[in-house]
């Protein structure tokens, strides 16, 4: 039986599968093949984490700089520059090279022998800056060393991590190699040696003047990276040797200092805040250019009498907020000089000289004709500086409450002071006027509270040659809205005063007069 079906099976004709008739599958191996941008994009993220947390773990190094002990750092940074740590007093940034690595140089402690020293023998701070040098140049080498070390390791160990191939985990440590090299070259070709002149300063607001140091000393003295970084360590030497009180700031006897404020904006916190600045800096002059109350009514004249306390002259004009009610009030206080219609006063050595706001709109309303009333009352003011000039009593600072109004003076005097628009800034106008605008010492006032987030109250501190009467430097002060005890104090020095520099031939000078362009 088996034999008869296995002939019937072989007498049916005989298939072989026909291939070519079987639809063809879709191949997929390209669409499982990475993608060589892809494949790219992810050895990038792994060389860019793994060096970053080579850096965080082992890239630090720990170095004296004089009497102090630090750890310097290299991080990531888009924007570049150095950070100094002062902690608990604050943090100097300092514009120094543009890159992306920061380098963070956290201070930890004193060396209790050295600083004592140091503060009993005053006369060895002629040697300190060679000291200090040298330290921060070992410093800086073993930091290199370390982070090569520390961000090739990161990245090698992370790349075989992720793709469990040594020739890939290679290759990830090369490139961040190579990254960082590239970042040093970077740094090194953008490096700026004047950033230690200009410091921006965040922290304690008692502890800026001490730390960001003396402007005068700033501008004459341009040996910068050792005679700044000594006078760096000398300032916080001094402040941590000193447990129960910060040392009081010793300004040099050859300059003056004035404090600009505007747009207080009737912020009872602001008296406090000046008066604090007052004493931290030893202010010679207040200029106020306006703005100082909301309404300008009767009523809120009691706002103005702790003036009278301040204990320095107080220079005011009037602003759009400001009643001539306001103005009266104040007249009759003994330390206050109400400048108006170009009225010129000289006190502490500096001639100033301004005019009011000509438009009162304390609804904040806008007038017609009101731009056309600013310029006028500028150029009011443009010829009380002539005259003056004309009469040898040249003018060394002028003040108006809107920019507008400011801008008119543009050649007939070297400084003029401004508010209004509650934020701070500097121009430098056609014919040499610098235009210093100042924001809101108020922190917009009650207006502060209206928005997310409160207004920054802002200040500035001016420094001027007693000799020449012209503008050193200049501190930018800004504090935490509603008057936190936190500030950011920035450094900025006239571009004509940086060593090296001559000054323009356009800029006004009060001692030697050149022609207005609006003069006849």
């Amino acid at each position: 039986m088996a034999r008869v079906f296995a002939a019937a099976l072989r007498t049916l004709p005989h298939r072989t599968p026909n291939r070519t008739r079987r639809p063809a599958l879709p191949r997929l191996e390209p669409a499982t093949r990475p993608r060589p941008w892809f494949s790219a994009l992810g050895l990038a993220a792994v060389v860019l984490v793994g060096a970053w947390l080579g850096l965080l773990i082992v890239g630090n190094v720990r170095a004296p700089i004089g009497p102090m002990n630090t750890t310097m750092a290299l991080r990531p940074s888009l924007t570049g520059g150095t950070k100094i740590n002062v902690s608990p007093l604050g943090a100097l940034t300092l514009d120094s090279h543009v890159a992306p690595v920061r380098l963070d140089v956290n201070v930890d402690q004193l060396d209790q022998v050295r600083s004592q020293a140091l503060v009993n023998h005053p006369e060895r701070l002629s040697g300190l800056q060679d000291e200090v040098a040298r330290d921060v140049e070992h410093g800086t080498l073993d930091l290199a060393v370390r982070s090569s070390v520390a961000v090739v390791s990161g990245a090698t160990a992370l790349g075989l991590a992720v793709y469990r191939r040594p020739r890939r985990a290679l290759a990830a440590g090369s490139l961040a190699l190579a990254l960082l090299v590239a970042s040093g070259a970077t740094a090194y070709a953008t490096w700026n040696p004047k950033s230690v002149l200009e410091p921006k300063f965040s922290g304690l607001l008692s502890s800026a003047p001490s730390l960001v140091g003396n402007a005068r000393s700033i501008v004459t003295e341009f040996d910068v990276y050792q005679k700044e970084l000594a006078r760096l360590v000398t300032n916080v030497t001094k402040l941590y040797e000193v447990t129960s009180t910060l040392p009081a700031y010793q300004p040099d006897p050859s300059t003056l200092r004035v404090l600009h404020v505007s747009d207080i904006h009737l912020n009872p916190a602001s008296w406090k805040i000046i008066a604090s600045l007052v004493e931290q800096y030893k202010v010679n002059v207040i200029v106020d250019s306006g703005d100082t109350m909301d309404h300008g009514t009767a009523a809120e004249n009691g706002f103005l009498d702790p003036v009278r306390d301040l204990g320095v002259p107080y220079v005011w004009v009037r602003g759009n907020h400001d009643s001539r009610v306001t103005q009266r009030y104040l007249e009759r206080m003994r330390n206050v000089h109400v400048l108006d219609d170009g009225r010129a006063v000289t006190i502490a050595g500096l001639r100033f000289a301004g005019i009011g706001d000509p438009q009162f709109t304390p609804d904040r309303s806008a007038q017609p004709g009101g731009d056309a009333a600013e310029q006028l009352a500028g150029d009011r003011l443009a010829t009380a500086l002539r005259d003056q000039r004309a009469t040898g009593t040249p003018v060394d600072v002028a003040i108006a409450h809107e920019p507008s109004a400011a801008r008119e003076t543009d050649g007939e005097v070297p400084l003029v002071l401004c508010g209004h628009l509650h934020h701070e800034g500097t121009e430098m106008l056609k014919y040499g006027t610098r235009l210093r605008m100042e924001g809101s010492t108020g922190g917009s006032g009650l207006r502060a509270v209206e928005r997310q987030y409160p207004a920054p109250i802002e200040a500035s501190i001016l420094y001027f040659d007693r000799g020449s009467r012209r503008l050193q430097a200049w501190d930018a002060i800004k504090l935490g809205g509603l008057g936190l005890t936190t500030a950011e104090v920035s450094r900025h020095l006239p571009e004509e005063n940086l060593p090296g520099a001559t000054p323009s031939p356009r800029s006004p000078s009060p001692s030697s007069p050149t022609p207005s362009p609006s003069s006849p």
